[in-house]
């Protein structure tokens, strides 16, 4: 690498990981995860009820499982197309569910909305990654998320206190996430001038050993069974048991707990591997799942919401990059592979949740099995190295 190639590489690459952070930021955070803050405001319109938002969340993964199959066979020289053209869909999937839509309607739109975001989600990890060879911008990419995911509930927080309702909420959020893509759409455009190829292999040195393809799929699609209850539900959980705790706060702390946490991740992925960092966030991931049953206050609420945010991305983080390096070895693409059993996992639980809640009138069963799902998770951890690995 030259001397001049040493000195853009930083800059270079750190803007670029925030572009791609900004996309997930949109597809993820907006797109996907807004819903789940928005759903009670929609319920108290009468714009949809407690099922329906059941069958919309389950449309909304249908329609990420959709996604993820296109992604397979994503090819990296198209991601920043792709990129672009998420950030404009969700875009305008949120702006539609501010206009008096029926309810089959919204299930269309959150199926639209959870295809984009798969394309954005494996668009943004591909063009990081593969274009940019820039592994160690992880952190800030799935960070988005979580900014994502804060940014869109305290934005429903002002929008209350200004009086919207839920169909000004969703135009907002439109508005917001519109911004957000035009101030990504100029890096993603811009051709760059130092080799991606040179600067993966800068940082071969730092990389954890490889991982075997078959557990890491399972762990990764139980993670997305173990997590999504709480996604999903949550704010309800707190608007249904704590009236005077305002449940779209709970959700930003969700959020903002996984800024930070993706760093955190990334650095005990370097530290322990694949395989301990995994152990670890599965752990915690699994107690805070299973916390609002144990105990039900506005503390563990918060707490719940710290724990889940702050591990369901380190998941990401740890996983991802993983995927991606052993997909160079393979030939496949693993990340898009993974993403799909993810929302096999995300379709599934809100299914099974509605389903005991049917029986139990109480979502703790369903807390309780996602939780035993992150515990099944990290026992298949255990198979995550090949038996020739050392």
């Amino acid at each position: 690498m030259t001397a001049a190639a040493h000195r853009r590489t930083p800059v270079g690459h750190w803007r670029s990981a925030v572009e791609a952070a900004l996309i997930l930021s949109v597809g993820m955070g907006f797109g996907r995860f807004a819903f789940t803050a928005v759903f009670p405001y929609m319920v108290e319109d009468g714009v949809i009820s407690v099922q329906q938002g059941s069958w919309a969340a389950s449309m909304n993964y249908a329609g990420y499982l959709l996604g993820a199959l296109l992604a397979v066979r994503m090819r990296a020289s198209y991601a920043y197309k792709l990129c672009l053209w998420s950030v404009l869909g969700t875009a305008l999937c949120l702006a539609v569910l501010a206009l008096p839509v029926p309810v089959w309607g919204i299930l269309l739109v959150r199926g639209v909305a959870g295809a984009v975001s798969a394309l954005g989600f494996v668009a943004a990890s591909l063009w990081l990654f593969e274009q940019r060879g820039h592994f160690t911008g992880a952190p800030v990419l799935y960070a988005g998320v979580g900014v994502g995911i804060a940014l869109s509930a305290e934005l429903l927080v002002l929008g209350a206190s200004l009086g919207l309702h839920s169909s000004g909420m969703w135009l907002l959020l439109g508005a917001v996430a519109a911004v957000m893509g035009l101030i990504a759409a100029p890096g993603l455009l811009m051709r760059y001038t130092e080799s991606s190829t040179e600067v993966s292999t800068a940082q071969a040195a730092i990389q954890p050993k490889l991982v075997a393809v078959l557990p890491m799929v399972v762990i990764y699609g139980l993670a997305g069974f173990g997590y999504i209850v709480t996604a999903t539900y949550l704010p309800m959980l707190v608007h249904m048991a704590l009236p005077n705790v305002h449940s779209a706060h709970v959700w930003a702390v969700f959020g903002l707990g996984a800024v930070p946490a993706c760093f955190v991740w990334h650095r005990q992925h370097e530290r322990l591997g694949t395989r301990g960092a995994l152990q670890w966030n599965l752990a915690l991931q699994a107690f805070g799942v299973a916390l609002p049953v144990l105990v039900q206050s506005a503390s563990s609420y918060m707490l719940s919401a710290l724990l889940v945010g702050g591990t369901f991305t380190g998941t990401v983080t740890i996983a991802m990059p993983a995927a991606q390096r052993l997909a160079r070895h393979t030939g496949k693409n693993v990340l898009a592979i993974m993403t799909l059993m993810y929302s096999v996992g995300q379709i599934i639980g809100p299914m099974v949740a509605e389903l005991l809640h049917t029986y139990s009138h109480s979502f703790s069963s369903a807390l309780l099995a996602a939780s035993l799902a992150l515990v099944i998770a990290l026992i298949c951890s255990v198979k995550l190295y090949p038996p020739t690995t050392p």
